[in-house]
């Protein structure tokens, strides 16, 4: 029997990706191993959001070559579809494939000639119009299943490459998704994320139902106890969407809003669609509807042309809106991205500088909003042992540790909240 190992770069829908093309491989008869371990074909899904990204996606084909010479060494991803010549010319490197045929996976490697040199199976992505059937069936030793709802963006914000890594938006079809959520719940899942490359662009291209209408289709699953999204769009969390939402028991009170800088200057270089101003708007909303809600974003610090003030300004915005987690980074020029081209480009140390200030601000917000919680009961649903510690998550993802002697994986207990134990984690006791 073959073995087959993957190494998975970025998002949570790459992790998506690389779980069903696994499933793909094993329902033909291949041993899935760790990455780490000798095997005769290895695929590195790739991510390209970052130069880190291409970076780190370099340096896992390289090792998957040391591991075994003789392997086949798969590269995929945003990091292929962007730059197929560049990764065609990586040393060890002997068959690319882009963000789409990753359905045919199985026989492009099976059907590979070495001989002929490198294969490169990318192709256009786009004019691509149609969501790719992959699935997955199976997933151990989780208690949270994601499920890729959609594929692609529209949006073109000016530092980003995804667009032209993914291409146009697709949606999955409705039906295909209540199957799979029907099958998860079959096999003991409690909680489902719906995530995409930008999920709340759900059903556009289909043109009868929304990301409101499909959470309300499978909000009626038996066994399914909780419903989370990935990264939102602010502006698509608007009353109506808030009105439905806050109707459905399983909807969790934990959303993920994109901001990336809380300057309208800067918000409008990066071609980002909304204000401050309407922002704040938002997270005003939800905290009338989900009164305990984490709301959480991502900030890019340094964007080009962006000065000292308008980073004050960002900062400022961020703290008075009381996020509840900010994810930081400094900014990544991306060649073939209009913000590569802008002038003048922020300097490295102080992008840095930038991310560390903005990062203290998040630890110092996140230890406000988990210290209102110190003494409240509240539901967790566990998810696995932790040395003496069973670990799992409130409703708003609060990370909980619980001292027990008990197996509480996969089940949701009462919980009293005691103390911080660390960014984003508190101790509780059972009640």
């Amino acid at each position: 029997m073959k073995k087959i190992a993957f190494a998975t770069l970025g998002c949570k829908v790459n992790f998506y990706d690389s779980e069903a093309m696994a499933e793909l491989f094993a329902s033909r008869g291949y041993e899935i191993t760790d990455f780490d371990k000798k095997a005769d074909i290895y695929v590195i899904n790739t991510c390209t959001v970052t130069n880190f990204g291409d970076k780190k996606s370099r340096q896992m084909i390289r090792r998957a070559r040391r591991l075994n010479d003789s392997a086949v060494i798969v590269a995929a991803g945003c990091y292929t579809q962007t730059s197929p010549e560049e990764v065609m010319s990586i040393e060890g490197i002997n068959i690319i494939i882009g963000t789409k045929n990753r359905a045919d996976i199985v026989d492009i490697v099976e059907s590979y000639d070495p001989e002929r040199g490198v294969l490169n199976a990318v192709s256009d992505i786009k004019s691509e119009n149609a969501f790719e059937p992959l699935k997955i069936t199976k997933l151990k030793d989780r208690t949270r299943a994601y499920i890729k709802i959609q594929e692609g963006c529209n949006r073109y914000c000016s530092y980003c490459i995804i667009p032209y890594a993914r291409g146009p938006v697709r949606s999955r079809q409705p039906e295909d998704i209540i199957s799979e959520v029907k099958r998860l719940a079959k096999n003991g899942f409690k909680e489902i994320v719906l995530t995409g490359i930008h999920v709340a662009s759900y059903g556009l291209d289909l043109g009868n139902i929304s990301l409101a209408d499909i959470v309300e289709k499978v909000h009626g699953t038996e066994g399914i106890e909780r419903i989370r999204f990935s990264s939102m769009e602010p502006k698509a969390v608007d009353d109506e969407f808030l009105r439905r939402m806050s109707a459905l028991e399983k909807v969790c009170g934990h959303f993920h809003l994109s901001l990336q800088s809380g300057c309208d200057r800067t918000l409008k270089a990066m071609n980002r669609r909304y204000t401050a101003e309407e922002y704040e708007a938002v997270c005003d909303n939800i905290r009338r509807v989900y009164p305990d809600a984490a709301i959480t974003t991502d900030i890019i610090a340094g964007f080009p042309t962006e000065t000292d003030e308008d980073f004050e300004e960002s900062y400022a915005f961020a703290e008075r809106v009381r996020l509840s987690k900010i994810h930081v980074f400094p900014y990544s020029p991306k060649p073939g991205t209009p913000a590569a081209r802008m002038r003048p480009q922020v300097a490295p140390d102080v992008k840095n500088d930038r991310t560390h200030k903005m990062l203290e601000l998040s630890e110092r917000l996140n230890r406000e909003f988990m210290s209102a919680f110190i003494g409240r009961e509240t539901a967790v649903l566990f998810e696995r042992r932790n040395g003496d510690y069973q670990e799992g998550h409130t409703e708003n993802h609060i990370k909980v540790l619980v001292k027990t002697d008990r197996e509480l994986s996969n089940r949701i207990e009462t919980v009293r909240l005691t103390e911080i134990a660390a960014e984003e984690t508190m101790y509780a006791e059972l009640i």
